[in-house]
């Protein structure tokens, strides 16, 4: 098996089954990608929209069309000689619908006896597995019925464990497996691993290899019979052994089959040395939005920052500080198991110290997690010395702690190397990463929003380690996670060169829609100009969302209506308002061409770059899709296939709204890499000179050049390319996205970019 040229990940969902999957094979192949990317395949809970709530390790989904559905689509991509990637789900399994998983009906009926207790990691000292499924009321349990031989909560069902039926149902209730409780137990209380606060995904043991084989096996079977290629593995972090998992599953494979992880490094952080191709990309994400961003804007952004929100604002103290919340707060119960592991006894008010230096520990942790004994010994270290720092008077307790932590083979190591991933996800991805609006483009998953922009040279520098280190790791700019598409990010990072009339503009959003929390207006009205024209739904939809995720003013399990209402008061306001309309409009307009070049830089950068290019659902056009589950909304891949016949025909597109242009770039990347592989085999950057040197990010794959605009208001306010130039490597080059011939070694880049602001030279 090789490595795929590039993918295009897919969403499926039951209104996008696998046939729909199948009947995009031909658009794809002719796109130019080698291999479908696809959301997991097997059977997921009812009415899944995402797949990540697998419920049944046996079977392909039913829901997408079952086994028939899974084998025509490996015919028909085999047909447009397409391979398969699918997405891998060891860490959980989902609960939220007991009947629908077979295990966890078992579980809950036979407990410790059923044959799967140790699938599910399961604190069994506590006696019944909680389940947090009631309300908030106190007679809740009196609302149980027994019927038909289950236990019922208004629609939701449970089994009985055998010869326990005939009583009341709060009676039955007391003689089962489990507990119902209310939902608000689960975040102090839990007993069974849970995935980042969701109490509807159980984790699951795969470090056991008996029940790794048994939720694998049916997935090898696909990579057995030559139907699935490669794998990517979803939230690595989240297992016990994340190393010893790999070597497992690569060992189960064909010897080259691809495998890369869904794993977030922070800056400077490397993957450990593990049986895999590397990361799915959000490191890459990183290093090319960075490129296109201007570092000079830092001041001013951080001014109008403390401006807007009336302070200013410490990032490295909210972070710390939203992790620590997450930590004291819906991931409590996992905080609790640990003291549990630490003292041998179930946790209790007397443990407050050792809960706090926990707490703090995993707060302080400052990357996602340690691999002992592979590494983070530094990091645990680093860690316990912020702890000491902060609070001197747990000596004591973290030097009993310390030499547990540090031993790989201690269970309060292993589960708390399982827990600080958790925690940075949640505090930072999913609470910092809407509290700090300083630069929201920076604020995504695998970025550092403590850092504005990333100069060329440090950009080649992190190509040329990329190329050394991970050449066939995955790179992505869009992915079902990505808080906002590569598109709205392009489109803020032309803020960083207008900062002054962004300044201006976002006084008078202001000033004319007031929200009581500056801060979350500041990251409001970004999202308003990096996204328009936006639907008024999803707009509603996403302020809702953000805030709540903030949890500020508001958040899931308390929201404040009158905060929200307030603020859907303002969303209805940028449509309803003409002269606020008129001034978001206007604001848009002005930064959307140079938000166009930016994306079709980033597009030609991430394609062309090395490692395996991932181009996400629908992204081959403009694409202004925000945070999940707008991100997974339908695509009209009809459209997309009459503009690539255009294309193909001899139409020239300029750079307008429909895209057109990104879908020749990105077409015309993706057919070099599939048909002249030879061209990307290296990695040198290609020198610029001139007055506007520092405006192009230039590199030579081995015979394929890429030529990409950076800062373009900046390079249009001073004038343009004038009398730059670029030096190419020895040869006769053709552009890939006009056809014209570029002859001689120094290159005028105001003909070269004439047309469009990036070039793809393929050596002739």
């Amino acid at each position: 098996m090789a490595v795929p040229r590039s993918t295009y990940r897919i969403q499926l969902r039951p209104d996008f089954d696998l046939d729909d999957a199948a009947a995009l094979a031909p658009y794809l192949a002719d796109l130019g990608v080698s291999h479908l990317y696809s959301s997991p395949m097997l059977e997921a809970a009812p009415g899944s929209q995402h797949g990540y709530d697998v419920v049944d390790h046996r079977r392909a989904s039913a829901q997408l069309g079952g086994e028939p559905a899974r084998r025509r689509l490996a015919d028909a991509l085999r047909a447009a000689d397409l391979g398969l990637v699918v997405d891998v789900v060891p860490n959980h399994m989902g609960v939220g619908v007991p009947a629908a998983n077979p295990a966890w009906w078992d579980v809950l009926m036979l407990g410790p006896q059923s044959a799967y207790s140790r699938y599910f990691d399961i604190d069994w000292s506590r006696g019944r597995v909680l389940l947090p499924m009631l309300g908030d009321a106190d007679d809740e349990l009196a609302k149980l019925r027994v019927e038909d031989g289950e236990l019922r909560y208004y629609d939701h069902r449970f089994p009985l464990a055998p010869g326990t039926a005939n009583a009341d149902a709060e009676t039955v209730h007391d003689h089962q497996h489990y507990e119902l409780v209310c939902w608000r137990r689960a975040d102090f209380e839990l007993n069974y691993r849970r995935f980042f606060g969701v109490s509807s995904l159980a984790g699951v043991r795969v470090e056991d290899a008996v029940i790794f084989d048994a939720t694998h096996r049916e997935l090898l079977r696909w990579v057995g019979d030559g139907d699935v290629d490669g794998l990517r593995i979803d939230h690595p972090d989240g297992l016990v052994d994340p190393g010893g998992y790999l070597r497992r599953l690569s060992d189960s494979t064909p010897p080259g089959t691809w495998l890369v992880v869904e794993k977030v490094l922070e800056s400077g952080e490397s993957l450990p040395d593990w049986p895999c191709a590397g990361t799915t990309g959000y490191d890459a994400l990183a290093e090319v939005d960075g490129v296109l961003v201007d570092p000079a804007a830092e001041p001013a952004l951080t001014a109008l920052d403390a401006e807007l929100s009336g302070a200013r604002t410490d990032y490295a103290a909210l972070a710390h500080g939203c992790k620590l919340a997450i930590a004291t707060g819906i991931e409590r119960s996992e905080v609790r198991r640990l003291i549990g592991v630490a003292t041998g006894h179930r946790a209790t008010d007397d443990d407050a110290d050792i809960e706090t230096a926990i707490a703090l520990l995993l707060a302080a942790f400052p990357v996602y997690r340690s691999y002992l004994p592979e590494s983070g010994h530094d990091h645990l270290e680093a860690a316990m010395g912020e702890v000491r720092d902060r609070r001197p008077e747990l000596a004591d307790v973290l030097d009993r702690l310390a030499p547990r932590l540090a031993d790989p083979g201690d269970e309060l190591a292993r589960r708390f190397q399982q827990q600080t991933g958790a925690v940075m996800a949640k505090g930072v991805e999913d609470t910092a990463y809407y509290r700090y609006a300083r630069f929201v483009a920076a604020n995504e998953v695998g970025g550092d929003p403590a850092r504005i922009g990333l100069p060329p040279r440090d950009f080649h520098a992190a190509m040329t380690r990329r190329q050394r280190d991970a050449p066939a790791g995955m790179t992505t700019l869009s992915t079902h996670d990505t808080k906002r598409s590569e598109d709205v990010r392009a489109r803020l990072a032309v803020l960083s060169e207008l900062t002054g009339e962004w300044a201006g503009a976002v006084r008078k959003f202001t000033a004319t829609a007031p929200l009581p929390d500056g801060s979350f207006g500041s990251l409001l009205w970004q999202t308003v100009v990096g996204a328009w024209p936006i639907e008024r739904d999803r707009l509603h939809a996403y302020a809702e969302k953000a805030a709540r995720e903030a949890g500020v003013r508001t958040s899931w399990s308390d929201p404040d209506t009158s905060f929200e209402a307030a603020m859907h008061i303002v969303v209805d306001r940028v449509y309803d308002d003409t002269g606020l309309r008129g001034a978001v409009e206007a604001f848009a307009a002005r930064i959307t061409p140079y938000g166009w070049a930016n994306s079709l830089s980033a597009k030609l950068i991430q394609l062309a770059m090395p490692g395996v290019p991932d181009v996400y659902q629908g992204t081959e056009l403009f694409d202004n899709s925000l945070v999940d589950p707008d991100n997974r909304r339908p695509v009209d891949f009809a459209t997309r296939r009459d503009m690539l016949a255009r294309i193909d025909a001899g139409e020239r597109p300029s750079v307008r709204a429909d895209g057109a242009a990104k879908l020749l770039v990105t077409a015309r990347a993706l057919r070099l890499r599939r048909d002249r592989p030879d061209l990307f085999t290296g990695y040198d950057a290609v020198p610029a000179t001139g007055a506007a040197a520092e405006h192009v990010v230039a590199f030579d794959r081995g015979g394929a050049v890429a030529v990409a605009t950076r800062l373009p208001a900046t390079l249009q306010r001073d004038g343009g390319w004038r009398d730059t130039t670029i030096t190419l490597p020895n040869g006769a080059w053709t552009d890939e996205f006009t056809g014209r011939n570029v002859a001689g070694a120094v290159v005028a880049l105001v003909a070269l970019l004439e047309i469009y602001p990036v070039a793809l030279l393929a050596r002739r």
